[in-house]
């Protein structure tokens, strides 16, 4: 049975099989010969992120009105203050799109600048 410490064993874990019948850590060199393993069953198991955590983002009505307010006045409702983001919608040697929307009816605008 195996008696290293800690560190090593969970190194042992992680090893890989090389070509002369012993296991041996990428990271740190501990080697141990693959007859240690014999008899062993290892379980693994994958957690995925719950669905909901991204629907979440999808159903968030704020999430358009998030980032920084401007002083620029809606052309559909006429009142000021308008949030804004931008992104690179052409290609690297042109300028980038800003797309504002509205705090008070949430209309969008966008411009290339």
């Amino acid at each position: 049975m195996y008696t290293g410490s800690t560190s090593e064993l969970i190194c042992r874990l992680i090893k890989e099989l090389s070509g002369d019948d012993v296991v041996r850590c990428p990271r740190c060199s501990f080697s141990i010969p693959v007859t240690e393993f014999a008899g062993i069953e290892i379980r693994t198991s994958v957690v995925f992120n719950p669905e909901q955590s991204t629907v979440a983002l999808e159903e968030d009505d704020n999430a358009e009105l998030k980032g920084p307010v401007i002083d620029r006045r809606c052309s559909r409702c006429n009142k000021e203050g308008m949030v804004y983001h931008t992104r690179q919608m052409r290609s690297a040697d042109e300028g980038q799109t800003v797309f504002f929307t509205c705090i008070h009816c949430r209309y969008q605008e966008k411009e290339d600048s």
